[in-house]
């Protein structure tokens, strides 16, 4: 029998109107799928303070959502893929390539770079402009005002993201199920998370930050650091982003939950970096995660 894809939809309700997706895509065949929705049938309980719903979502294949790109040409449902950039000449022109399919425009927010990315961007069509030299988040925040699209999917320049998992972040929202969907490299995997005492304090740093929005919204995400996410174009600029570095990421998920919003993830799994160097140093900026931690969660809106 063949396989196809799904999506399993977990969706939180709490005493507030806030509610939570969180999806994991797995690969099935039709006799399991008939043994999974009978099982899936029996779980429906009323908690005193939490009702939890457990639901099979059919997630299209990359063909299927291409064959629908029409029908999101002639409505606002349009997706624009924003790639920050500094000094990518060597993995530009492929993330661009193997974005094109999924994308209705692709915008290159570079960060002033002094080799050749900006002018591999134009010669393949994408939008380019230039950021204020603060920052990811700075470059992101700025990038958000030439969007026009419904739809926002930001990607790494460096090749660790893959372009192609692009349907899985946008099916949920395109489908009205999450406003806010992002990858995780904990359930997709990692091929840079280990091996050494920096991806160590990466990952238990990520992960204690995850736990923290885990308990103060009672959800259970998975991971809240990766660059790799969907998001509707309104709901980003209702967010108030102001995190100029790449601290913006975990901004980005508290203010999703905070704000009422609907927060879904799905694997995608995060390859070493292609060509060149990292940016960040986290023995400089580690005390910014940290109080950006615990300003948006407890101080800020």
């Amino acid at each position: 029998m063949s396989a196809s894809g799904f999506t399993f939809t977990f969706k939180f309700r709490a005493a507030s109107p806030k509610s939570v997706i969180i999806s994991i895509f797995v690969q099935i065949d039709q006799y399991s799928l008939t043994c999974l929705k009978r099982i899936c049938s029996l779980f429906s309980w009323q908690g005193r303070e939490r009702r939890t719903h457990y639901s099979i979502i059919y997630m299209k294949s990359t063909d299927e959502f291409n064959t629908d790109r029409k029908e999101r040409r002639s409505s606002s449902r349009k997706i624009t893929v924003i790639i920050p950039t500094l000094n990518e000449e060597a993995t530009i022109g492929g993330i661009i390539e193997r974005s094109l399919p999924y994308a209705d425009e692709i915008m290159v927010v570079d960060g002033h770079s002094s080799d050749r990315t900006r002018e591999i961007a134009r010669n393949m069509g994408a939008k380019v402009i230039l950021d204020n030299k603060k920052g990811k988040g700075e470059a992101i925040r700025h990038s958000l005002a030439y969007v026009t699209h419904g739809i926002v999917v930001f990607i790494d320049a460096d090749g660790s993201h893959n372009p192609e998992d692009i349907p899985k972040l946008a099916e949920p929202i395109l489908r009205d199920e999450a406003d806010h969907v992002s990858g995780s490299r904990l359930i997709g995997g990692s091929s840079e998370l280990h091996g050494g005492f920096d991806e160590c304090f990466r990952l238990m740093g990520s992960s204690f930050i995850t736990a923290c929005i885990n308990w103060k919204f009672n959800v259970r995400l998975s991971e809240s650091q990766n660059g790799f996410r969907a998001i509707r174009t309104d709901v980003i600029h209702a967010l108030g982003l102001r995190e100029d570095i790449t601290t913006i990421e975990q901004e980005m998920i508290i203010k999703t939950l905070k704000k009422g919003f609907r927060m879904a993830e799905v694997p995608s799994h995060e390859h070493k970096r292609v060509a060149g160097y990292s940016k960040i140093s986290l023995r400089k900026v580690w005390f910014r995660y940290v109080y950006a931690l615990a300003k948006y969660l407890f101080l800020s809106n």
